[in-house]
């Protein structure tokens, strides 16, 4: 087993610790924290650690260079500490793990409690006796992801949970206040399904409710985050890059262009796909056409907190409801219904 230099422990941590850590930080020999990305890299090329834990926020100008260095001067596991909305950023930095390319081994979702972190890096023997230093722990990080999994995934459709849309729009919208960003959240729910209960079981209900699922994550960009937040009731955020140059618009042009095309046209796109569905219910003798009733609203103009949003695209909903079921609506938009505004617009 190697034995402990001057410098050396188990874990880098490269980056600002607040950005990636729910609960502070108490220093400890055996961890090194270097806040800069070109320290890391020489503190790592100089000392021996197990795991090398790099802050995504903080690196990402640099973060492939800095990466590709840091693999060539150390042989440790690199960890990606990843925000909710840099999730495909830190996959797609993984995804050649096993051919020697790959400029990360892994990735976990942050903020993350510094104890937990800790403890899912180490075995309970190195939290005791930290002169040895066994393996890079593979199987462990593996059922930290299964989980994780659990613990963020709706069990019946595979999309996100609530828990997860909830802190991921707070997350985005924190950061399309300082980078001038991008979200519009739709939240629609499933036109009558209390029907499909009633009528076929809720064996039809729950099929209904996966192949919604399936249909709009199908519909999404990669990026975009899909979860079921109730009952029949799902939401889906979207969002993109900062604006470097926010739109100038008119009075009546207002609403839709805070509202951005791709937002527009994916629900469209969505409804249409349901219509030409071809569903086989459990207990229906017939084909199934779906419809859903939704309401988009975005930031700042329907609400400049996650809570805001989510209660403005919400209201949306209800009002699509009250109106006829079978629409999306725009939060302020005169005329409201999607289907209504002019695709040229």
């Amino acid at each position: 087993m190697a034995k402990i230099m001057a410098g050396e422990g188990e874990i880098l941590l490269i980056g600002n610790l607040k950005d990636a850590f729910s609960s502070v930080y108490t220093e400890n020999p055996n961890i090194k924290v270097c806040a800069k990305i070109s320290d890391g890299i020489e503190a790592a090329g100089k000392y021996h650690f197990e795991t090398v834990a790099v802050v995504m926020a903080d690196a990402s100008k640099n973060l492939r260079t800095g990466l590709a260095t840091l693999r060539k001067k150390t042989n440790a596991r690199i960890v990606l500490l990843a925000r909710m909305f840099e999730e495909p950023t830190a996959r797609g930095l993984i995804d050649s793990a096993g051919n020697g390319s790959a400029l990360a081994d892994d990735y976990i979702i942050c903020p993350v409690g510094f104890d937990k972190f800790r403890q899912d890096l180490i075995s309970e023997k190195q939290a005791v006796d930290f002169q040895q230093f066994p393996a890079p722990n593979t199987t462990l990080l593996t059922k930290i992801h299964r989980l994780e999994k659990l613990a963020t995934e709706d069990d019946l459709t595979g999309v996100k949970n609530r828990r997860y849309i909830f802190e991921f729009a707070r997350q985005i919208i924190e950061r399309a206040k300082k980078e001038n960003g991008r979200v519009t959240v739709l939240i629609f729910d499933i036109d009558d399904l209390k029907h499909y209960n009633d009528v076929y079981g809720h064996a039809a209900g729950d099929e209904v409710l996966k192949q919604a699922a399936i249909l709009i994550r199908r519909c999404c960009r990669k990026h975009d985050v899909v979860g079921r937040i109730g009952g029949d009731e799902f939401a889906v955020i979207f969002w993109g890059e900062p604006r470097i140059n926010p739109p100038v618009v008119g009075n009546e042009r207002r609403s839709f262009a805070e509202h951005p095309k791709e937002a527009i046209l994916i629900a469209r796109r969505f409804r249409k796909e349901l219509e030409k569905a071809d569903l086989h219910l459990p207990g229906a003798k017939n084909s199934t056409v779906l419809t859903v009733s939704g309401g988009l609203a975005s930031f700042d103009r329907d609400g400049s907190t996650a809570q805001e949003l989510l209660a403005s695209a919400d209201q949306a909903l209800l009002d699509a409801k009250r109106s006829g079921k079978n629409r999306v609506y725009l939060v302020g938009h005169p005329e409201n219904d999607i289907d209504k505004i002019e695709q040229s617009d």
